[in-house]
């Protein structure tokens, strides 16, 4: 039996290179698209593109497309800049768009054919509990939310061609990007961890293992389900 090929953006570093390194464990051939060199220790192909260029990120498609049959695709790139709502700009906004909303679609829309041939396809869309609501978040939250209201649509949509999409929401996770606002044993982090049912801030695996199971076969029944992988942070903020 062949491998499946799945195709995850943002794959170089952080979350999208925990993804990778746990499909590729469990037997995946994975597919990066990213702007940066995941470096020669990456466990699959890379495709440098610039996801916040539609021109650019159509060509990448085309080639990758051409070249190889996907059969799962995880939306992981995302941008992010925190600013109160009054020093957001509309190049902050577009940007947030670009990245966090238009380039999903536009990997979707390119993957499409194929799954649709073969009747089997999983799509999981990486959003953020940021869309229940953060503080100096109005540009990522927006864009994350509206990455609900896309996958819930497309779960309609694509049913009944056997395609899955799914979300999964991660809280607070140990990245760079995280520790570069959040210094270990800074205030901040403190007071976050304290807040999170768990106790712990969360790693990239923990939302690995979450993208793992809704692109095997044994989720092939779920479809347009946000899974919230916050350690318990979202209880209380998330409605039944």
């Amino acid at each position: 039996m062949s491998k499946p090929v799945t195709l995850v953006t943002g794959a170089s570093r952080g979350i999208g290179r925990a993804i990778a390194a746990r499909l590729a464990r469990d037997g995946h051939q994975v597919i990066n698209l990213s702007r940066s060199d995941p470096g020669a220790d990456f466990p699959g192909v890379t495709y440098t593109v610039d996801l916040g260029n539609a021109a650019d990120t159509a060509r990448v498609l085309t080639l990758v497309t051409e070249k190889h049959g996907i059969d799962n695709v995880v939306n992981n790139a995302a941008m992010i800049q925190t600013n109160p709502i009054e020093r957001i700009g509309p190049a902050e906004l577009q940007l947030h768009v670009e990245i966090n909303l238009r380039a999903v679609m536009q990997v979707i829309q390119a993957v499409l054919p194929a799954m649709r041939a073969r009747r089997r396809g999983r799509i999981v869309n990486i959003g953020s509990r940021a869309a229940l609501g953060k503080v100096g978040r109005s540009s990522y939250a927006a864009t994350k939310a509206a990455i609900v209201g896309l996958t819930r649509t497309l779960a309609l949509e694509l049913g009944p061609d056997g395609i899955t999409v799914n979300v999964v929401a991660p809280g607070p996770i140990e990245t760079d990007l995280f520790r570069s606002v959040n210094p270990t044993d800074s205030a901040t982090a403190n007071a976050l961890i304290a807040s999170v049912p768990i106790g712990r801030i969360g790693t990239p695996e923990d939302v690995a293992a979450a993208v793992a199971f809704f692109v095997s076969d044994d989720a092939s029944y779920i479809t347009g389900q946000v899974l919230n992988v916050c350690g318990g942070l979202s209880v209380g903020s998330n409605p039944l």
